[in-house]
């Protein structure tokens, strides 16, 4: 297991550090900070509360040391999220103000919900030997994302041609100054930061990959740059939030996929982390 766990302890002000390093360096999946509660730890199988309630300079704090006061990293607020360095993840909530339909900014922040990132080699097993397009499902926190790094990586380690890794939210091979902190194997190249739809196409155009990933399919958009790839000769491999096979097919975001048949096999995470492969059947 890999984590830039001092990364995360940077986030935090100088209060929370020591306890929550403490208690969590090992085993911490979440940190929840609460306006006026105390900070919530999710641990492995139990959480710990600390004992000082989380003031409104404490949330700045973190965003701050998240974002480095860059507004072009800051911009991603306008998702709910700020992809902090080492690959955490930091959601967000509190006053929303939109333009239209589009949310433009969340403030005042009232809570954040840190998730540590952790890369777990191996966890995806003999996944890489599979033939075809590859769909991961299961619900918030089930290992989605981290199942899909491994993955990549056997798939570009164990010779199975080119991988380029669409990472729009710089959560599976994030980088800085040209440094990644996580492995990602030696027949792999990270698109990050960009559209989905945008990224694919030019990866398309100029990687010649044998295989594109990325992660979170959330929005009709996201179908639709997959189905754009789905005849091209390439192996796709993506994740998406579904709990069950039968939640994936209710929900009329993934219909485009399913119908179409473009995925072969899918794994389904659980929420103890455990999950289970099937063939892909309309």
């Amino acid at each position: 297991m890999r984590c830039q766990w001092q990364e995360f302890i940077n986030l935090l002000p100088g209060w929370m550090r020591q306890p929550v390093d403490e208690h969590g360096a090992q085993q911490l999946q979440e940190l929840h900070l609460r306006m006026d509660e105390p900070p919530q730890l999710i641990l492995k199988n139990q959480s710990i509360w600390l004992n000082k309630p989380v003031r409104g300079e404490d949330l700045r704090f973190c965003i701050n040391a998240a974002t480095k006061y860059s507004p072009w990293t800051a911009g991603s607020i306008q998702h709910g999220y700020i992809t902090a360095p080492g690959g955490h993840r930091i959601g967000l909530c509190g006053e929303c103000s939109f333009d239209g339909q589009t949310l433009k900014n969340i403030a005042p922040v009232t809570s954040l919900c840190m998730r540590v990132a952790r890369d777990f080699y191996g966890i995806s097993a003999d996944t890489w030997k599979e033939q075809g397009s590859v769909l991961i499902i299961g619900p918030p926190g089930s290992g989605k994302t981290t199942f899909l790094r491994d993955l990549i990586r056997q798939i570009s380690n164990h010779g199975k041609g080119a991988v380029t890794v669409l990472d729009e939210r710089r959560e599976l091979f994030p980088c800085s100054a040209g440094k990644f902190f996580f492995e990602r194997g030696k027949q792999t190249d990270v698109l990050s930061g960009g559209r989905k739809q945008t990224m694919i196409c030019c990866a398309l155009q100029t990687m010649s990959p044998s295989v594109i990933a990325l992660d979170e399919i959330t929005a009709a958009e996201d179908c639709a740059a997959l189905l754009e790839a789905a005849w091209c000769g390439v192996q796709l491999i993506a994740t998406a939030h579904a709990g069950s096979k039968e939640e994936l097919y209710a929900r009329k975001t993934y219909e485009p996929l399913v119908s179409q048949g473009i995925f072969d096999t899918l794994i389904t995470m659980r929420t103890d982390k455990t999950w289970q492969k099937e063939g892909f059947c309309l």
